[in-house]
């Protein structure tokens, strides 16, 4: 991290990047608390999160030993695969793959 307490917005989690980090989490099935550590969230911030995820189709929510467990659909992986796609083409390239302009 740069020595100012200052982000750059290359820095910054976007509400996008928030979503695929939730839904790789809940990938196989994850309690509430568990995704909110593992995605360093608030209450309050997952809640939001979570609801809008279950009512768009990308978590679906099951009752285990009385407990609700989220889990990713196939809607929410195919939302993972994309992002993952999106952010690989936004990478500086690799230096053997940049572009040589010959003047």
């Amino acid at each position: 991290m740069k020595s100012s307490n200052v982000q750059t917005l290359w820095e910054r989690r976007d509400r996008l990047g928030i979503m695929a980090e939730i839904m790789e989490l809940a990938n196989g099935g994850r309690l509430k608390t568990q995704i909110m550590y593992g995605v360093n969230l608030s209450f309050s911030q997952l809640k939001e999160y979570l609801s809008f995820l279950t009512e768009m189709g990308f978590l679906r929510v099951r009752v285990e030993n009385r407990k609700r467990v989220y889990e990713t659909t196939a809607k929410g992986i195919q939302y993972i695969e994309s992002y993952n796609e999106m952010s690989n083409l936004l990478r500086k390239p690799e230096s053997a793959e940049a572009p040589i302009l010959l003047v």
